[in-house]
């Protein structure tokens, strides 16, 4: 299998920012191919430098997003949903400038909002947000990027939860720059059976891969069906990445939103070592 193996600047600071780029060299050292860079504020991190640092440690930059409530695409409020897509073109540019074949995270609405609200409601919001990923997916197809739409689990969203979810809405906008993400955090929560999942999501449209334990804790050591999972994905012949992205020191408002009330592992760095090398094993 040709897989990438990744690990998050989540599972080590929240908000990733210049005075964190040490992580480059340390991500690289414990065997990690990929550094994915969440970006909660880009003004906070130095680019081009980071680009210089990563290309000198043979490490490649993915970039994933952060969407607190005044980035949500399929808000009611019109501002707010300009403001979510200019932070997702942002991103998209962002990835096109650091080499990121993908930005990937729940596009289509702001994290932690959950609500029962009436069909026409529900109804319009995806719409919204179907209109917004598609002047998205002009930006990314004019920088060479694909927007991976990534379900989240019933506690963190009320929009899209599965697998299905998330075709219904990349088949509706039905362009080439839009497709799915895959997190087995969340998998494992929503999905009747991960391996189908990923099988029905298919080579074409599964852009990206977050592979996450049953608890956020260390991959391997939970009840994940990892070899299920494998193979699945080499069934599909998936040969993108494979990220460990969990939160070892959360802000407030992320830990709220990802529901993270104690510590997941050891420390990050024993995670973040012991995680890579059980994905070696695995997938290799």
């Amino acid at each position: 299998m040709n897989i990438q193996f990744g690990a998050s600047t989540f599972i080590w600071v929240s908000p990733f920012d210049t005075a964190s780029f040490h992580l480059v060299k340390k991500v690289k050292e414990m065997g990690y191919d990929i550094l994915e860079v969440a970006v909660e504020d880009k003004d906070l991190i130095d680019w081009p430098t980071l680009k210089e640092m990563a290309k000198d440690e043979g490490l490649q930059i993915t970039i994933s997003g952060a969407f607190g409530p005044d980035r949500d695409i399929s808000n009611v409020d019109a501002s707010v949903r300009e403001n979510g897509l200019q932070y997702i073109i942002d991103c998209i540019r962002i990835a096109e400038d650091m080499g990121s074949p993908i930005f990937t995270g729940p596009v289509y609405s702001a994290v932690g909002k959950t609500r029962i609200v009436s069909d026409e409601q529900k109804k319009q919001e995806r719409d919204w947000c179907i209109e917004n990923l598609l002047k998205a997916a002009e930006v990314a197809a004019s920088c060479g990027v694909v927007v991976g739409v990534e379900p989240l689990n019933r506690f963190e969203t009320d929009m899209v939860n599965t697998a299905d979810q998330a075709l219904l809405i990349v088949k509706e906008i039905s362009h080439k720059n839009i497709k799915i993400s895959l997190d087995t955090f969340h998998c494992n929560i929503e999905e009747k059976n991960i391996p189908d999942a990923i099988r029905k999501v298919g080579k074409e449209l599964l852009c990206h891969v977050q592979g996450n334990e049953s608890d956020r804790g260390t991959p391997g050591t939970g009840h994940l069906d990892w070899k299920g999972i494998k193979e699945a994905l080499a069934e599909i012949g998936y040969e993108g990445a494979m990220v460990i992205e969990t939160f070892g020191a959360p802000s407030k408002e992320l830990a709220r939103a990802a529901c993270i009330w104690r510590p997941l592992a050891n420390s990050a760095d024993e995670l973040a070592s012991e995680g890579v090398q059980f994905y070696k094993q695995m997938f290799k």
